[in-house]
């Protein structure tokens, strides 16, 4: 960029930079370094075609904190790549008759161009792809280690099945009952699956929590909840001769005496037995196997139920108790069985009332303040006791356990069970093992072959990786893997006989949950090479708080299994998290005649606002009729308020976007799109690279002479040194983006006023114009990497440039201006010698004409002088 060119154009400021950078490969790093480490990375995104305002934000924020980590003397990764396998291609190949391969490839080469444009200092030479075989290959090797350690096994489970995408989903991928992506009504289905034993680790990852202060208190709570440690016994009930005791596990042993029926699973050996003989309740188990197996479902759903006939024994009085089958008892949470307390139980209350089933307190208060406290109404339910301590309370109607409280009739209880061989203590968790198959097409093939001699036999490692082919036609209902003989077909590697190869293949969490790792050895024959330990654990990492429980729990669980496979030796993959929040926009629509709403881009809308930027009317510009406006809403492709991040590159350059996404809100809030605010921004650089055109057409500014400055140039000058200690502590503390760009604002505004050409005025300029540069390039690196050559400095790579340094003398003030109050109310102001005695302060206060005239017949009690900030005048 030449010094002539003194109109701000964002395109040819952006390639010139991006060219030299390209030039130079300035962000490739290694680990020959004397400079400390730093490893920032943000979730790797899906290569869905384009990127959207969410991802803009989220690489925004990792760019700026490499940049800054750079410029403060660190050695600094920020690599990408792709979490490229998943059913959204599928979906899409079938949609346009293409590969899913092709299309993720495509989309791969146009989103690398968008992130490229907006300037991301970014290591591509460790670029991937999960859905390479270089790339999964590894994950496959992985997976046959876990399996011959037993890490890895299968099993029958109770899936959520989409009967159109013909898919297993999560709970978390069933709405309202139906598929997430499809639509359809999800139903029960017991498949085998593969999982992975992430419940060995449920403690150490409990543990670990404590050890992440880095990470934000809302994740570690959801995770804390997620793996859901309880203490409680597990008890046994005899049933009905020629049946297996019914085992239940509890964390209220205490309401024991309060059983008055057992709840089963449809899915349970003894519910099987009993349909078998049943016709009715065979129905009835048929008709539980619509419908999901969401806990939030479970929780939502009309209670339905059926008795099986089957009639357990009460371990201590020996009452025959009926068995029912319950819809909101699963196989796969527990032991499928539950004992039922629906004196003291929301849940089994209202199933007790359903089907009339007694109802018994059995836990009292130990010292009733009054009547109420007295009172228990079996017929109405009412949490009795829920926001009272354990030790406030004592067993009632429970025979010789009466009087005891929750520890005591607990220890009674587990030693009685246990001595008698009928019980015992257990910590369960609510964490459930990890399935990591699915039955779609493209994904990792999982490594597995099946032999009729030899059952499930891991594919030996010379073998792999077992490659996926990728030149397939989808037809929307089969895999083409297993739609293909040929592909299935393999001899055994234990017995060398016909076999076939598994066609389910991995969830793609599995591919996201070691990436991190992948990115610090590339090329490596292993996964992780000893370059991991130099890298990790990652420094900062970035995502949305949606991963907050699935993908970072994977990601801390795989981290482990790296660890004890001996690749890596931290405990855990990240030290920080940040969690961005949404980006936000208006939403404007017009209703359809059968009552369904056409929701309109604000891209095609013209709308008026008031003196505040509030929007007070709208109409869509193609026929300038009026639209509704809608709440202002995550930008989504439902609600059509998604706005084109290249659209805003190509019309006011990268770096205002990125300016605009890091000043509109901190990085754990909302951030509300606003055009109106991003041509501001655009305005903000026209004018900042104006001042420095116009600075640098006069020639070269001198050396500075601190000891030759009058007061504007020390003011300035000061002014220049307080905005490079607020950018740093917010850039290096706080991460408070918006308030760093803030005070640069400031900044250039103060050289706006500053009108002084003398040779130390220039100089003076000079600094200040210098320090704005550097301050916003790791937000606007484009232009920073401009204004830094144009201010004398063309060979010199501004990345390399350490972060300003704040001058402690430049920080001290000849004078300070004091506000002057009364009685605690401002009544004026006064400018004083930063070194003014406090006699003086309080005479020069008195003396203020405007409190003076205010204090006309009072007399004064009492002065409180706050160094440089305050004189307050107690009078009366």
């Amino acid at each position: 960029m030449s010094a002539e060119t003194a109109v701000y154009d964002p395109q040819s400021v952006e390639s010139a930079a991006q060219a030299y950078w390209e030039s130079r490969r300035a962000f490739e790093v290694n680990e020959q370094s004397d400079k400390p480490k730093f490893y920032c990375l943000s979730m790797l995104p899906y290569p869905s075609g384009a990127l959207h305002m969410g991802h803009v934000r989220n690489y925004t924020i990792g760019d700026v904190i490499s940049r800054y980590k750079r410029m403060t003397g660190h050695n600094v990764l920020q690599p990408m790549g792709w979490d490229a396998f998943g059913l959204p291609a599928e979906n899409a190949a079938i949609k346009n008759k293409t590969a899913p391969a092709k299309w993720t490839y495509a989309n791969i080469d146009h989103m690398r161009s968008q992130l490229k444009s907006l300037g991301y200092a970014i290591d591509w030479s460790r670029e991937f792809a999960t859905c390479r075989p270089d790339y999964y290959v590894h994950e496959q090797r992985m997976f046959t280690r876990l399996l011959r350690k037993g890490l890895a096994y299968r099993k029958n489970s109770v899936v959520n099945w989409d009967p159109v995408d013909q898919t297993v989903l999560a709970n978390e991928q069933v709405i309202d009952g139906r598929g997430w992506r499809s639509g359809a009504l999800v139903e029960k289905r017991e498949i085998p699956q593969w999982f992975l034993r992430i419940t060995d680790y449920a403690q150490e990852l409990l543990d670990g929590l404590d050890e992440l202060p880095g990470w934000p208190e809302s994740v570690k709570t959801m995770q804390r909840n997620w793996i859901g440690r309880s203490e409680g016994l597990e008890i046994q009930f005899a049933v009905d001769a020629g049946h297996e005791p019914l085992t239940v596990f509890t964390t209220r042993p205490d309401t024991l005496m309060g059983v008055t029926f057992l709840s089963i699973a449809g899915e349970h050996p003894l519910a099987q037995k009993a349909a078998a003989i049943n016709p009715a309740l065979a129905d009835f188990l048929a008709l539980l196997k619509q419908g999901g197996v969401s806990e939030a479902e479970l929780e939502t759903q009309e209670k339905r139920g059926m008795d099986t006939g089957l009639r357990a024994v009460h371990p201590i009085t020996g009452e025959k108790l009926p068995v029912w089958v319950a819809n909101f008892v699963l196989m796969g949470y527990g032991t499928g069985a539950v004992m039922a307390v629906p004196g003291h139980d929301q849940r089994d209350f209202e199933f007790a009332n359903k089907y009339a089933l007694p109802v018994r307190q059995v836990i009292a208060l130990k010292a009733p303040k009054n009547d109420e406290e007295k009172s228990y109404d079996a017929s109405t339910w009412r949490d009795w006791y829920g926001d009272k301590s354990r030790d406030d309370l004592e067993l009632v109607n429970s025979g010789e356990f009466d009087g005891l409280d929750y520890q005591g009739a607990f220890e009674a209880l587990a030693e009685r069970f246990e001595r008698q061989g009928r019980g015992q203590r257990r910590v369960n968790y609510r964490l459930r093992d990890w399935g990591v198959s699915r039955q779609r097409y493209w994904g990792c093939p999982i490594p597995v072959i099946y032999c009729d001699k030899c059952g499930a036999v891991p594919v030996p490692d010379a073998q792999l990786p077992v490659v996926l082919p990728e030149d397939v036609t989808l037809d929307g209902v089969k895999s083409p893997i297993k739609a293909n003989p040929e592909w299935r077909k393999t001899t055994c590697p234990d017995c060398g006989g016909a076999a076939e190869r598994e066609t389910d293949t991995f969830d793609t969490f599995m591919e996201s949950s070691w990436y991190y790792a992948r990115y610090t050895s590339p090329g490596a024959r292993e996964m992780v090479d000893k370059r991991g330990n130099y890298w990790l654990p990652v420094d900062q990492y970035i995502g949305g708080i949606e991963h907050a429980i699935l993908h970072l729990m994977y990601f801390r669980f795989y981290h482990k299994l790296l660890r004890d496979a001996r690749m890596v030796d931290s405990d855990e993959p990240a030290t920080n998290l940040l969690t961005q929040g949404m980006v936000i926009a208006e939403t404007f629509y017009r209703d359809n005649s059968d009552g369904s709403k056409d929701w309109i881009n604000p891209a095609d809308v013209d709308v008026q606002r008031d003196e505040r930027g509030r929007i007070t009317g709208a109409s869509l510009r193609a026929d300038g009729q009026p639209v509704h406006i809608g709440a202002v809403e995550k930008m989504s492709k439902s609600k059509n308020n998604g706005v084109d991040p290249q659209a805003m590159v190509d019309k006011f350059g990268a770096d205002t976007v990125r300016l605009f996404s890091m000043f509109a809100a901190p990085p754990e809030q909302s951030l509300e799109w606003n055009e109106a605010g991003v041509e501001g921004m655009a305005r903000f650089l026209r004018r900042l690279w104006t001042q420095v055109q116009k600075h640098v057409a006069d020639g070269a500014a001198p050396a500075l002479d601190v000891a030759a400055l009058d007061a504007n140039q020390k003011a300035l000058r000061r002014k220049t040194h307080e905005t490079i200690d607020k950018v740093g502590n917010d850039y290096g503390k706080r991460h408070s983006f918006n308030t760093a760009i803030a005070a640069v604002m400031e900044l250039s505004n103060a050289l706006g006023k500053f009108d002084d050409a003398s040779a130390q005025g220039r100089a003076v300029r000079q600094e200040a114009l210098a320090a704005a540069a550097l301050l916003l390039n790791p937000i606007t690196p484009h232009s920073s990497h401009a204004l830094w050559q144009l201010l004398g400095h063309a060979e010199t790579l501004i990345e390399d440039v350490p972060f300003p340094q704040a001058d402690p003398a430049a920080l001290v003030r000849d004078s300070v201006v004091l506000a002057v109050q009364v009685n605690g109310k401002l009544r004026g102001t006064i400018e004083v010698a930063a070194d003014a005695p406090k006699d003086l302060i309080e005479a020069l206060a008195k003396a203020e004409p405007n409190t003076a005239k205010f204090m006309e017949g009072m007399t004064i009690r009492k002065v409180i002088i706050v160094p440089g900030k305050i004189v307050n005048l107690v009078a009366g």
